[in-house]
């Protein structure tokens, strides 16, 4: 049994067959999806649909809530009194997604500052995980994540794209890490592929980050290019491969540290 960290379920390409989707994870041995909340409205968006489904997928649809990096300049109090109020929601297991992203500013870098310790000091207030997003700021994330480290409860770093010295600044600060399809690109991959065997299997958990990165590696891709959760074993697939470590070996070890990072009950 695998559990998908990060799936952005409530993205419009999903809306014409969610229930087909959730079921083929089902099928391929997902057992738990974390709904990615990037914003006010989605954050609402992936809580309905935990609510949508618990009966018919009981235990099987968690969510996050937060602010995007990208959707920084809308945080206001109104905004992260909402967040909060949606935190203590029985199917939020985290704060977030947030974090900085220097690299298309769609938000400034001030406002993606403030909006990102707004966040940190809310997870720390309710003592909740950081589900944490960063491309192309990682000195400045780092540095704003070190100022709080000490009261900060937990904190992954989703869908990690960077090197090997961003890799280990990270993980001396008992932050885990989750990799997604990345590592199946032969063509912007290749350095994730190196230094994933890195990454202590304690620290590990597998995504999709659905319906984006689709991994290069299967060999019958989806007509439409759309990636999904029940495509996670390719992941698992190539992290396996890139570690030169046993398949099984992998899925049971990211699916303990998932379940203990984000409290599952076993």
């Amino acid at each position: 049994m695998l559990i998908d960290i990060g799936v952005n379920l409530s993205n419009s390409r999903f809306d014409k067959d969610i229930e087909q989707v959730i079921e083929r994870a089902q099928t391929a041995g997902i057992e738990r999806l974390i709904l990615t909340g990037t914003s006010v409205e989605e954050s609402q968006a992936v809580v309905a649909l935990c609510e949508r489904f618990e009966s018919q997928f009981p235990g099987m649809l968690w969510a996050t809530a937060g602010i995007h990096p990208h959707d920084a300049k809308t945080l206001s109090p109104p905004n992260l009194s909402e967040i909060r109020q949606l935190a203590s929601h029985q199917s939020v297991v985290a704060i977030g997604e947030t974090g900085l992203d220097f690299h298309r500013l769609l938000s400034t870098e001030k406002q993606q500052e403030k909006s990102f310790e707004a966040h940190i000091e809310l997870a720390i207030e309710l003592n909740m995980p950081l589900f944490l997003h960063e491309r192309d700021a990682a000195p400045r994330q780092i540095q704003v994540l070190q100022s709080y480290r000490d009261d900060i409860c937990n904190g992954v770093i989703h869908c990690f794209t960077g090197d090997k010295k961003t890799l280990f600044r990270y993980l001396d600060m008992d932050l885990h890490i989750g990799i997604t399809g990345w590592i199946c690109d032969e063509r912007r991959g290749q350095e994730l592929q190196k230094i994933v065997k890195n990454i202590p299997l304690n620290r590990l958990m597998i995504e999709t980050d659905a319906p984006y990165l689709t991994p290069r590696t299967m060999p019958y891709k989806p007509k439409n290019g759309r990636n999904e959760p029940a495509f996670l074993e390719h992941v698992l697939y190539g992290i396996a491969s890139a570690r030169g470590e046993n398949i099984d070996d992998i899925a049971s070890a990211t699916t303990t540290t998932a379940t203990s990072f984000f409290n599952f009950k076993k």
